[in-house]
């Protein structure tokens, strides 16, 4: 059940005729993990935070620095050199002092995944490497936990749902090639800084929909977006073993 605070507080949302107090309760109910806290996973949990998850957990081990306030909203100039992880707790906590915050100041490793995911419904890939995004994507499927998947280059962005519903496609079906991937080393070099507001919205939105069953989830294909035109394109993946 929702208390009196609890639906004013998220009244907008209830107001939607789909969505309603048993929509809110779902998002109450859910437990999502964000792996990464610069700029997609900074916007991506402010807005689960907002929206009423009611457990979100935080991740990363990086600290603030000058070229990260172009895009990563959740830090201020005072704040180079601190722990991005220490801030982004505080900030959310005060957002919404209701949602349980679970803070883990690590990167995401081979002996920790399983053991950290296996708690959450969702996850939401806001990394920008490709050692990390195999980790959690093969980590999910063993578990059997969608994921949502973020990445963000140049003018561009790209967003897809993993590992939901009936026999779903994941990562790898999208991206076969690790090793060849891994050698491009980091996956981002130049970005324009409202692109990572776009790609987190996008993320966010599918866990929304995913939580309250309500509209189409976006599984098994590959959003993109090219912010310098608009321009939008959507591709079908296919499952390898089929």
């Amino acid at each position: 059940m929702l208390t009196q605070e609890e639906i004013e507080r998220y009244i907008r949302q209830i107001q939607i005729p789909s969505f309603g107090q048993v929509g809110q309760i779902k998002l109450k109910q859910a437990k999502i993990l964000v792996v990464g806290l610069g700029g997609l996973g900074s916007v991506a949990s402010v807005y689960l935070v907002a929206a009423g998850i009611g457990t979100v957990g935080i991740m990363d081990k990086d600290k603030v620095t000058l070229h990260n306030l172009q895009r990563q909203v959740l830090y201020r100039e005072d704040q180079e050199g601190e722990s991005k992880l220490v801030l982004a707790q505080k900030s959310l906590q005060k957002l919404n002092s209701k949602v349980k915050i679970n803070a883990y100041e690590c990167f995401l490793t081979n002996d920790n995944a399983k053991e950290i995911i296996k708690e959450y419904d969702i996850v939401l890939d806001c990394t920008d490497n490709y050692s990390t995004r195999y980790l959690i994507n093969d980590t999910c499927v063993e578990l059997g936990k969608p994921f949502i998947y973020g990445t963000i280059g140049d003018t561009k962005g790209q967003m897809a749902v993993f590992n939901y519903g009936d026999k779903p496609a994941n990562y790898r079906d999208l991206y076969p090639k690790e090793e060849l991937l891994k050698k491009q080393g980091n996956i981002n070099k130049g970005v324009l800084g409202v692109l990572p507001s776009v790609i987190a919205s996008l993320q966010v939105n599918e866990v929304v929909k995913m939580v309250t069953n309500l509209g189409e989830v976006m599984k098994d294909t590959l959003f993109m977006i090219d912010l310098l035109t608009l321009e939008t394109l959507k591709f079908r993946i296919q499952r390898r073993d089929l």
